[in-house]
């Protein structure tokens, strides 16, 4: 029987696909979890999904992200990883969602239904995940659409988590500078 412990781990440690280990602190350790993380909050997202046009689209990312952290544990080359098409998926995602919204006339509160809540939830998360992944790229590479598709998929979590409000006949709630209170 296969154990879920290898206790490789047990030093600090953790091995990158390849072989090469490095510490748990490392930011390309980092750049992994935080994409992992991510990827969790969008399965929680997911949990709350009863529309299945959104939850198609919520696997198909989630299975990108699994992809992209891949390529970060691969030490990130352009050979595997995140590549343009996913990338024009999602904006071709957000163009095609964006038809049923009101435009954008004023900042958006995070909150709304139950599965609004969490797409903005995962969109906070995404973008921490972007800036680990961006403060990666300073130093190594991560290949070329890694931070392109994390910035994207932020954009489209927004709409999404828009889009789940309309759909669920939910008003979002607008900020309101202290003056108009």
């Amino acid at each position: 029987m296969a154990r879920i412990y290898t206790r490789t781990g047990d030093e600090g440690e953790t091995g990158l696909i390849g072989g090469r280990r490095v510490g748990k602190d490392d930011p390309r350790v980092r750049a992994i979890g935080e994409a992992d993380e991510a990827n969790a909050a969008i399965g929680a997202a997911r949990a709350a999904c009863a529309d299945a046009d959104l939850d198609g689209v919520l696997e198909a990312i989630q299975n990108d992200l699994f992809v992209l952290g891949a390529g970060l544990a691969a030490h990130g080359g352009d050979g595997m990883g995140i590549t343009e098409q996913e990338t024009v998926r999602l904006e071709e995602t957000i163009d095609r969602l964006e038809v049923e919204l009101e435009p954008l006339r004023r900042f958006i509160l995070p909150g709304g239904c139950p599965l609004a809540a969490q797409l903005h939830l995962a969109r906070a998360v995404c973008r921490r995940a972007e800036r680990a992944v961006v403060a990666l790229a300073a130093r190594e590479n991560v290949g070329s659409q890694a931070v392109t598709y994390l910035n994207r998929l932020s954009d489209l979590l927004f709409v999404l988590a828009r889009t789940a409000n309309r759909r669920a006949h939910v008003e979002e709630v607008t900020w309101r500078a202290e003056a108009e209170k």
